[in-house]
């Protein structure tokens, strides 16, 4: 929501700890995030999931993100209470991952565990969405950066913490391997840690941060009203049924060769979006979702060349997530097994090495800006991501599971780039007037490729790659370097 009356004051500029208060709650966010990246696909082969499965499983993830965030995103800017507008969300939101972190681990079933994969994954998101509008609200614009600089310091930390628990737990005594289908007590005191995490650093935020009342908040505002976008409703409509006929096609083909259930996801999101456009015809005037559907069929065209870049790093990440456990117990402690000693030290080894990226990618960080000042945002993105794409094609090649932190180092490069400089890229390719709608519709280019990953990548290894998840690891290393030769398609920001 904007205000057309003229600001008259800005917002007072804030000091070191209060920015840090008010991004603390990050640590925990992060601390969950991390917990279900490194051993979800841990938790689900304990109670007997099959390699091909894991992705229908890890699909949660990305499609409660794509449903949840805008949701609590346009409730947050609407709500106001006597814990202030983003804060109720960021508590709600704590307390249920919290409890989910604490069931998940002690899941007797695997239906159990994927119920509360779903549960965890729309809770760290209902905290974690009006946390990125929450910086906009407290923050003038000349510390904004400073504000969004502290929470990736506390992506970082939260991340490796996290990631090493159940490695430094198995160091002092606690047992690392457990009976079929029951999850190591590493892994659940691991979980239980992350659920008082989160509840502890949320909390602090909390407690420790205010919110401007919404007329004082909107005598800030300095942003010109938005300007009407002009869209061919016919044209669009057509484009609707055009999306929609071609799910259809795609979902009977499925049907007809009896093709792997999870290709179903993919002919469901052609025809959903097909639905939207043809709906957003419908209920033009009803503002929100024709707003949002309508500014996503009409992208500037730097953006829609950037989504496809988004959209193969994405891709590339979601594969190294859902299958790094999988490839590294496999081929480099010659094991599939989940009740042995070396699965169990291999998937701790995993979480060392995510933690390990992390903290790579705070290196890096500091590196990145003197790189984009030299070589431009699009070259410097390009270089990031091949070392991340060289990064996880050497974990098919490198035998000493101690080498694979050499890998993590792309790793670390490209995942500090995937979450910096796209949106330096984007910063002069929308409107100053959109930049918010259009910073919600980018985030669909990191969840939709996450879902198609879901829906293909079990397929892909079934049908060419015998169920070996070192493949996934090529695919994601082939699409992240693909990734960066997609960028140079993008225009430069003329100052960055």
């Amino acid at each position: 929501m904007t205000s057309n009356a003229t600001p008259t004051h800005q917002k007072p500029q804030l000091s070191f700890w209060q920015i840090w208060n008010m991004c603390f709650g990050f640590l925990g966010i992060q601390f969950g995030f991390m917990l279900q990246n490194s051993n979800v696909s841990r938790i689900f082969q304990t109670l007997g999931a099959e390699m091909d499965a894991l992705p229908g499983l890890w699909i949660a993830a990305p499609l409660t993100g794509l449903i949840v965030q805008p949701i609590i995103g346009y409730l947050s800017d609407r709500t106001w209470t006597r814990l202030g507008r983003r804060r109720p969300y960021f508590l709600i939101g704590a307390i249920l991952a919290s409890l989910a972190l604490f069931v998940m681990p002690n899941s007797s079933a695997l239906w159990i565990a994927a119920g509360t994969l779903w549960v965890l994954d729309a809770s760290l998101n209902i905290s974690m969405e009006p946390f990125r509008a929450f910086v906009g609200d407290q923050l003038p614009m000349s510390q904004r950066a400073k504000g969004y600089a502290m929470q990736s310091f506390f992506i970082g930390v939260g991340s490796v913490v996290a990631g090493l628990l159940p490695w430094v737990l198995e160091r002092y005594g606690v047992a690392n391997t457990a009976p079929d289908g029951v999850v190591p007590d590493t892994v659940r005191y691991a979980f239980y840690a992350g659920g008082a995490a989160i509840l502890l650093a949320m909390g602090w935020t909390v407690l420790r941060t205010r919110e401007y009342p919404p007329d004082e908040l909107y005598a800030f505002d300095e942003t010109p009203p938005l300007s009407a976008h002009a869209i061919d409703p016919a044209r669009m409509r057509g484009h609707g049924l055009i999306w929609l006929a071609a799910g259809a096609v795609f979902l009977a083909v499925v049907a007809f060769f009896a093709l792997d259930k999870m290709l179903y996801v993919l002919g469901g999101m052609l025809a959903a979006y097909g639905l939207c456009l043809i709906a957003a015809n419908v209920f033009r005037a009803d503002g929100g979702f024709a707003t949002v559907v309508s500014d996503m069929y009409a992208l500037p065209d730097n953006m829609r060349r950037l989504a496809w870049a988004q959209f193969f790093s994405w891709f590339a990440l979601f594969a190294m997530w859902i299958y790094t456990t999988s490839a590294v117990t496999q081929l480099h402690y010659g094991t599939s097994d989940t009740t042995s000693a070396a699965y169990n030290t291999g998937a701790n080894w995993v979480g060392v090495l995510f933690a390990a990226s992390n903290g790579f990618a705070a290196v890096a960080a500091i590196f990145i800006p003197m790189m984009a000042r030299r070589l431009g945002l699009r070259w410097t993105h390009l270089i990031n991501v091949c070392l991340g794409g060289l990064g996880l094609l050497s974990i098919t090649v490198i035998r000493d599971p101690q080498w694979l932190l050499l890998s993590m180092v792309g790793v670390g490069f490209a995942w500090a780039s995937i979450l910096s400089l796209p949106y330096a890229l984007l910063s002069d390719s929308v409107p100053a007037q959109k930049m918010g709608v259009y910073m919600g519709i980018f985030n669909f280019f990191i969840v939709i490729p996450q879902l198609v990953a879901a829906s293909l990548l079990g397929f892909l290894l079934k049908t060419f790659f015998g169920n070996q998840p070192m493949y996934a690891l090529v695919i994601g290393g082939t699409c992240m370097m693909l990734s960066g030769l997609l960028t140079l398609r993008v225009r430069e920001p003329k100052a960055h």
